[in-house]
This record gives C-alpha cells, structure tokens and sequence, in this order.
C-alpha cells in the first residue's frame, strides 16, 4: 500500500477534525482527502464522489487517525469559498 509523503500531513488545522479509526477510512490520509475535496469544490463539481480505496495509507503527524470523510467535505467547503472569492 502507498503510503503518503505530502507535507499536508503535518497543517495544524487537521487537529480539528474528528477522530475516525474504524471502517474503510481506517489510516487513510485526511491530507489527500482534504486535497481532493478542494479540488472538486475549487470547479465546483456537482456529483462528489471520493474512493478511499484510492487514498494513501497516513500514521504521520496531525493527519493520523483524522476522518477522511470529514478532511473532504472541508476541503470541498474551502474550495468552493476559495473559488468564489476568486470571482470577487
């Protein structure tokens, strides 16, 4: 299993996020999953979809044990503010 390397593993604001050791999203990297997420929210995708199965496996820093469910729905959130704010 890939395991993920992004210095995303170590953004203070991940502490927020909920704890999520059970399940598929067991170790999966929140970092990538926020990434993703802001991707789709930066053009505002409609039809969200996120494979875990595609994720990286992550125990480093801030992003261990952190949802990746909830690090997408942030990043999609923040992605779609950054694209409005953009419009400006």
């Amino acid at each position: 299993m890939e395991i993920c390397s992004g210095e995303h593993r170590h953004w203070p604001f991940f502490e927020s996020l909920p704890k999520d050791q059970g399940g598929i999203g067991r170790h999966k990297c929140a970092g990538c999953a926020y990434e993703k997420g802001y991707e789709l929210g930066f053009i505002r995708e409609e039809e969200l979809s996120m494979n875990l199965d595609d994720l990286p496996d992550c125990q480093a820093s801030v992003v261990r044990h952190k949802s990746p469910h909830a690090a997408f729905a942030l990043g999609y959130n923040d992605g779609v503010h950054a694209s409005c704010n953009q419009e400006g």
